[in-house]
């Protein structure tokens, strides 16, 4: 699993971060982080008082939660629109990825799937606002979806993923050289494979004797 895949310059330069200190990882899943690393990430810069008002928080808690992303290098300070002391924080992009399963303590696991959970959560509401207000017509025909089966090998998946994870970089440039007309445009990545033949066969064959069991 990857979050925010690619990095632009010297970020990029950096490669691949795998996140494995479960601090990290639990500082990360907390609900209200994801919420404000969503919406930084959705909107761009913000101050705390406007993640406070968009999210229905006091000042005080997004101002501690921002901080403890900092901490963790998931935000940091950048030059804002406004004026005076007033301090606007931007989400740091960069390839994150996660341990695989089999490297996962039994709690890691715990917060990787909460983590998940929320994540996926995040994305099917931001899915359903997009359904409910779809924008102007050229954007709302323009959704691109795809559904499809391959059959691979272990390390052709790993490879196709890669490729997956290059053609986002391609795409991806500093707000200077975006044209005008973009939107920010959430991509998302999700591949797995699919129960063998023996455990589909079971779950029929269960079916199957559950229907024909007397009542």
């Amino acid at each position: 699993m990857a979050e925010e895949p690619g990095r632009t310059g010297a970020e990029r330069a950096e490669g691949p971060r795998e996140l494995n200190d479960l601090r990290v990882l639990k500082a990360l899943a907390q609900p209200r982080r994801q919420q404000m690393l969503q919406h930084l990430t959705v909107h761009g810069p913000a101050t705390s008082a406007t993640l406070a008002r968009a999210l229905g928080l006091n000042t005080g808690a997004t101002s501690y939660h921002l901080r403890e992303l900092a901490r963790y290098g998931f935000v940091e300070e950048t030059r804002g629109s406004g004026h005076g002391r007033e301090r606007w924080w931007r989400a740091i992009p960069g390839d994150r990825r996660f341990p695989p399963r089999s490297r996962q303590s039994p709690e890691m696991r715990l917060v990787m799937d909460e983590l998940n959970r929320l994540s996926y959560a995040a994305d099917l509401e931001l899915f359903a606002q997009l359904q409910r207000d779809p924008g102007p017509d050229e954007w709302a025909d323009a959704l691109p979806h795809s559904r499809g089966t391959i059959r691979l090998t272990l390390p052709e998946l790993h490879e196709f993923f890669e490729e997956y994870i290059a053609l986002l970089n391609r795409y991806k440039r500093p707000d200077a050289d975006t044209p005008d007309g973009a939107r920010t445009v959430l991509t998302r990545f999700l591949a797995f494979p699919a129960p063998t033949a023996s455990a589909a066969d079971a779950g029929s064959c269960d079916n199957n004797r559950k229907e024909s069991e007397p009542s």
